[in-house]
């Protein structure tokens, strides 16, 4: 029989080496196996290795859950009455039906799934953050108690609001688009009798990055990119780095794939080590600079995941808030697979206009054109485009860059005046990711002091305590401070 799990209403998580953080309202659930005989000492010191490398304290977790026919071995019955948590035990055909990310013979031979462990992490409809770790005689895998919501964006934030919200929730720069882009897109509206024709936007994009045109798709939105990889490319085993914008996984899920994720530690300022990716993977997912964490990373470390046989998948929507485009890989050629999606969405503040772009081999853009409907991007959106890689407007992009540089320094130093705030590493997108006890309740608490700011929990690898904050002028961040410090003090009776 199952268990329920007890859900209880928040932990408190240590980060290694550290003084609590935050309240990590996302339950935690080890999977264990072992031999017959395995004592409890393993068990334990193995689920406590493994939580330590994730970051995680002894007492994120909320139960451990094995196989039935492992549900008596004392070995792991005291494990669980050690850490003081229910053990959770699972019918071997329901684990059998999970799939696994390391699926062994011999674990289905001995047991009848192929790890006790990962699916019996997975079987409470969880998210694996930690995959299966081994000792002489046990095994055990981490997963979160519940998924994450990976359809939920920040417009979600302030939809139906009306004007009634100052928006942090949402990363469009604000005052936009520019009078001479809606008027550019105005004077459009008089040739949507023809046939949209993409060929000199196309061609504006290619010669913006010094490609050949044959390098270049126009899209409606990167999002649609991502379902165009999804569905196109024809992946074995894709890899998403987490926590990062949330729909290329969804329309990799959707397209009926089997999503492994690698998931980034907040104890390493969310910086990737290239080993950390499975080197079997033959498609890669990261953001640069990565939503919602706000890191840049090094163009070398990413290229260091390119190889023959793999497409890398760099999502720059966010590159030209980057003053130089510092660590961009988009326009380069020298990289096997690599795949650069640009959207013109952020900056420009074309949301409703839906226009974005892939930067790839042209193998790989014909697969990707291949599955597009026809006429997939609309006349004002190309119109939009070809005017956004014009000098003038490279030139205005790179301008509002070092503004929102400036901003983003004065937000963090209101930011650090807070005791019970803490901000990740070295910011350079146009948001920041803040980290505070009792998260939830201070987003409500800002929401009814009139700002918007988006919940960090749909994010895979955050938890409720953390929050982006979009970066906004000095007096709008003036006022955000001054609601800040009341959402603080209410929170803390």
């Amino acid at each position: 029989m199952t268990v329920p799990v007890p859900m209880p209403a928040a932990v408190t998580v240590t980060t290694e080496g550290g003084p609590p953080v935050g309240e990590y309202t996302t339950q935690v659930v080890v999977g264990v196996g072992g031999r017959e005989g395995v004592s409890v000492a393993e068990v334990c010191a193995l689920v406590e290795e493994t939580l330590r490398g994730a970051g995680l304290a002894v007492g994120s977790v909320t139960a451990l859950a094995t196989v039935e026919s492992k549900a008596d071995e004392p070995g792991i019955t005291g494990a669980a009455k050690r850490f003081g948590v229910p053990l959770v035990s699972y019918p071997v055909d329901r684990l059998a039906a999970i799939t696994v990310p390391h699926p062994s013979e011999a674990a289905r031979a001995a047991t009848g799934t192929p790890s006790v462990a990962e699916a019996a992490a997975l079987a409470g409809g969880g998210e694996l953050l930690v995959p299966k770790r081994r000792s002489v005689a046990a095994t055990c895998a981490v997963a979160t108690a519940h998924t994450h919501d990976l359809r939920h964006h920040g417009d979600a934030e302030v939809i139906d609001a009306g004007s009634a919200l100052v928006d942090l929730a949402v990363n469009v720069r604000a005052d936009t688009p520019p009078d001479w882009l809606k008027q550019r897109i105005a004077a459009s509206l008089g040739d949507l009798a023809a046939y949209p024709d993409g060929r000199p936007a196309r061609a504006a994009v290619a010669a913006r990055h010094g490609l050949p045109v044959e390098r270049v798709l126009l899209t409606a939105g990167a999002a649609e990119a991502f379902v165009l990889i999804a569905r196109a490319l024809g992946a074995v085993r894709p890899v998403v780095v987490h926590p990062q914008f949330t729909e290329p996984e969804a329309a990799l899920r959707d397209a009926g794939h089997e999503v492994e994720r690698v998931v980034l530690r907040a104890a390493d300022g969310f910086r990737l080590d290239p080993a950390a990716v499975p080197e079997a993977a033959d498609l890669v997912v990261i953001g640069n600079p990565t939503n919602p964490t706000s890191v840049l990373h090094p163009a070398g470390t990413l290229a260091a995941l390119a190889r023959p046989g793999r497409i890398l998948v760099v999502d720059e929507a966010f590159m030209d808030a980057v003053p130089g485009e510092r660590e961009a890989l988009a326009g380069r050629m020298d990289l096997p697979g690599l795949v650069v999606l640009r959207s013109l969405t952020k900056t420009w503040g074309l949301a409703g206009l839906r226009i974005g772009y892939v930067l790839a081999e042209p193998e790989v853009i014909a697969k990707l054109a291949a599955a597009q409907p026809l006429w997939p991007v609309s006349t004002p959106a190309l119109v939009a485009a070809e005017a956004c890689m014009a000098p003038a407007a490279l030139a205005e992009a790179e301008e509002a860059a070092r503004q929102i540089a400036v901003d983003r320094a004065h937000l963090l130093a209101g930011l650090a005046e807070f005791d019970e705030v803490t901000s990740v590493g070295v910011a350079e997108g146009p948001f920041v990711l803040i980290r505070v006890a009792g998260g939830a309740e201070v987003r409500t608490r800002l929401r009814a002091l009139g700002f918007a700011v988006r919940r960090g929990d749909t994010f895979p690898g955050l938890d409720h305590s953390w929050l982006r904050l979009a970066v906004r002028d000095r007096a709008t961040t003036g006022r955000l401070l001054q609601a800040m410090d009341h959402a603080l003090a209410l929170a803390a009776r």
